[in-house]
């Protein structure tokens, strides 16, 4: 039997809770080896938290552009800042390009010597200058928000790895386990320590607003913050559907070279992740239409003006929320992963649709999402086409809300989702 286990282990510090992090260990890993380390993610994911409670970050020095003074030396003097330690930690680092360079040179005087962390709320890989200046320097992480795992402060699930391999889990139970509570709430840290619906609502609410009016505009100019807005909600209603701008941009009324540029930036602040087409011919991948798929389930409810629990249990859209939740899942586990497996969705002009494929090189998993108590024959069939179509598949995985591990097929198993997560 598998059981679920409530978080046991956590740090507090004045009135900070600190959940333990997977990703952690990769970057402890990461700064044996690299001069540099870029650590982005989305706003409250925890970037910040991790990097002053991890060991042995907790004893770097930590500076954070947040702090006007230390921002001003950052662009008058920036060498002055690591005189104190040589590991040195730098949030919020999109603040400052200029001090990416100085980064640079001392890496590069003094490879030996110098250890970094950069910090910051946007994809740094993406940004130009970030490229230009630590292009074969930096090793980069993504840190998404929580898992199911992370809140109940255990391992990462392995049942991907086993499956890719041929180790398929007997059949069995495991003890129930809701996913809706998740999937309204949200799996940002700071959303923990709330209990009551108004207070959940009320902190999506402030969310948006400093994303749109903090983050967005370090980034770039925006033309109207409430088209930018309207766009958020247009997608979020689109969630784990193929992604056609042209439609978007009929529908909400906008440019569709401001729609591209809207959702660029989405991206780059890591609320969003366009998902591409799987198929053997790589240059086919980049033809076909992404699929649209957000980081938090929580944001995607607020955003679709699911306001309580209850308003999202009866919602036609439980099922592609649900898909999103497993997706940050399957997300955080490619993070941990080396090399990291690549995460595609498949569709055949005919409309059947695998929700996701991983790809380890030459080995394949396919994945199909249903938000369902029970797994039947007929929830298989596009895993069956899939498996038809790509032979050298490894298996096969229905995702679902009951209880049983029951083997479907040859190649495909049934599993309840927070096996999984």
């Amino acid at each position: 039997m598998y059981f679920i286990h409530t978080m046991n282990d956590i740090y507090s510090q004045n009135e900070l809770i600190y959940y333990r992090r997977m990703l952690a260990a990769e970057i402890r890993n990461a700064i044996k080896h690299f001069s540099v380390v870029v650590l982005s993610g989305a706003r409250q994911v925890g970037k910040s938290t991790l990097l002053q409670n991890e060991k042995p970050l907790k004893d770097w020095l930590y500076l954070t552009l947040d702090n006007f003074d230390i921002l001003d030396q950052a662009a008058r003097n920036p060498e002055a800042l690591w005189t104190q330690s040589n590991n040195i930690i730098i949030d919020e680092v999109q603040k400052s390009p200029r001090l990416l360079d100085a980064v640079k040179q001392a890496v590069d005087a003094h490879p030996q010597k110098y250890r970094f962390i950069l910090s910051g709320s946007s994809n740094l890989m993406l940004m130009k200058k970030v490229s230009e200046s630590l292009a074969g320097r930096a090793v980069y992480f993504n840190l998404l928000p929580m898992t199911i795992s992370e809140l109940a402060d255990k391992p990462a699930s392995d049942i991907l790895n086993k499956l890719i391999t041929g180790d398929f889990p007997k059949e069995d139970s495991v003890s129930p386990f809701d996913p809706l509570p998740y999937m309204w709430r949200g799996l940002m840290p700071a959303l923990m320590k709330f209990e009551h619906s108004p207070m959940i609502v009320r902190w999506w609410e402030s969310y948006i607003i400093t994303y749109l009016e903090r983050d967005l505009r370090q980034l770039t100019q925006i033309d109207s913050l409430a088209d930018y807005r309207r766009l958020m909600t247009s997608l979020a209603l689109r969630c784990a559907q193929l992604l056609n701008q042209s439609e978007v941009s009929r529908d909400i009324n906008i440019s569709q070279p401001t729609i591209h540029r809207y959702i660029n930036l989405l991206e780059t602040t890591h609320i969003i992740h366009r998902l591409p087409a799987f198929a053997v011919n790589r240059t086919k991948r980049l033809m076909k239409t992404p699929k649209l798929m957000w980081l938090d389930p929580g944001l995607v409810s607020y955003l679709s003006g699911l306001y309580s629990l209850s308003e999202l249990q009866t919602s036609n859209m439980r099922g592609k929320i649900f898909e999103s939740m497993i997706f940050l899942h399957l997300y955080a586990f490619s993070q941990l992963q080396t090399p990291k497996p690549l995460l595609y969705y498949w569709r055949t002009s005919t409309g059947n649709e695998v929700d996701f494929v991983l790809e380890w090189g030459r080995k394949i998993l396919a994945i199909e999402v249903k938000m369902t108590h029970t797994a039947r024959y007929n929830d298989i069939q596009n895993l069956q086409l899939f498996i038809q179509e790509y032979p050298e598949t490894h298996a096969g995985v229905l995702i679902y809300t009951g209880t049983q591990i029951k083997r479907m097929d040859d190649k495909i198993i049934a599993l309840p989702w927070r096996l999984l997560a």
